[in-house]
């Protein structure tokens, strides 16, 4: 019989289909941003960990890229990456769209969580975008995709039951000492974590007009005058894109949409490094970047 009184820890990964909301649900756990968000399917290309410490418990949530058919190196790079992911896990999160209710790409996934035989609950997300009478149904249906899983119905977007959710994570995790340092909230570097505050904000200024295919190399990110009294990032970054046609596109007229992207991100990094940021932004043309295996190793892909 497990001991309620234990200290529990374990990794937590989060899987899905593209557009249900994983990243959303990870910063909605974490209770603060962690991963980017955007209104397009397939925004989370890596493996991202959020680290949560709590007196009594250390869960590592895995927010993963959504599990779909690839159709280019890619797309098959991050299936591999969530599937990889889902074999590292203590427990498994399956987050589904309460809008969608149950798809046919949800019950291919609950099968490969039950043969991993892993611990599993089911997550209901966007439970406030749809009529309160839909929920149980709704629940009871997804209760067969894992048999002997919570469903847990919880809105990532305003936090609703997102502590209850937590709740079920603990006592589901083995007891354990913590894996983390308790400062740490995640494995990934800096570097990383300025190259997709900046991805985000090409997508959200963007909108439709550039399709998926755009990415994000940072090339250089140093400190300077660390010892000084206003401690300065310079962080130059490209600006990939696929088309031709995209490149003017995020450039914009005269330059104001890059400018626009540059002081967003700034911003946005400025926040999350506690340190004034020096951005540069660079826009290049590669057909070929979604296919090429040197730039997918730069993306960490």
């Amino acid at each position: 019989m497990n001991d309620d009184r234990a200290h529990r820890a374990g990794v937590v990964t989060i899987a899905g289909a593209p557009n249900v909301g994983k990243s959303t649900l990870l910063n909605a756990l974490m209770g603060h941003k962690l991963a980017i968000v955007t209104p397009r399917p397939q925004t989370t290309r890596n493996r991202i960990a959020g680290i949560k410490t709590l007196p009594d418990m250390q869960c590592v949530f895995l927010d993963t890229p959504g599990i779909h058919e690839p159709r280019r190196a890619l797309n098959g790079r991050l299936v591999a990456i969530a599937r990889r992911a889902i074999t590292e896990a203590d427990l498994l999160m399956l987050v589904l769209d309460a809008r969608q209710g149950v798809q046919e790409c949800d019950r291919q996934l609950a099968g490969d969580l039950v043969a991993a035989k892993t611990p599993a609950v089911v997550v209901l997300n966007k439970m406030d975008l749809i009529r309160r009478g839909r929920l149980l149904p709704l629940m009871e249906s997804m209760g067969t995709l894992a048999p002997g899983s919570e469903v847990v119905p919880v809105s990532a977007m305003t936090g609703e039951n997102v502590d209850t959710l937590l709740g079920v994570v603990q006592r589901l995790l083995p007891a354990g000492s913590a894996l983390w340092p308790a400062t740490q909230i995640t494995d990934q570097t800096e570097r990383f974590l300025a190259q997709e505050r900046i991805r985000e904000q090409v997508f959200q200024q963007t909108r439709a007009e550039v399709p998926y295919a755009a990415a994000v190399v940072v090339e250089e990110f140093t400190e300077r005058d660390p010892e000084g009294p206003r401690p300065l990032l310079y962080i130059q970054a490209t600006v990939l894109v696929a088309r031709r046609a995209h490149k003017p596109i995020v450039i914009g007229a005269q330059g104001k949409r890059l400018k626009e992207i540059g002081s967003l991100a700034r911003l946005e990094l400025e926040a999350l490094f506690g340190k004034r940021v020096f951005l540069e932004l660079y826009v290049k043309v590669d057909e070929e970047w979604e296919n090429d295996p040197s730039v997918l190793r730069d993306l960490g892909l």
